[in-house]
């Protein structure tokens, strides 16, 4: 029980942080989706003009990985679910 319930508070921060991101995605006509996290892996969608973007990868590794992994440790890496 104990793991679920952190997992729950883990994830509860990944969205808190993923909805500050959000609006840097939405202004260049994109946007993100939080899906799971699950052993120390978080999974998201980048959808809109990100889904596309040649860009995907840095934006996912070099933005969004860094602001999750930054605020919280348990999460060690980010990964784009299509």
């Amino acid at each position: 029980m104990k793991k679920n319930t952190e997992n729950q508070e883990i994830e509860k921060k990944i969205i808190e942080v993923i909805d500050k991101i959000r609006p840097f995605l939405i202004s260049d006509g994109g946007n993100i989706e939080f899906v799971k996290y699950e052993d120390g892996i978080a999974y998201v969608k980048m959808l809109g003009h990100c889904a596309d973007c040649p860009m995907i990868d840095m934006t996912l590794k070099d933005g969004v990985e860094i602001a999750i992994t930054s605020e919280i440790p348990e999460v060690i890496e980010v990964r784009n679910v299509e």
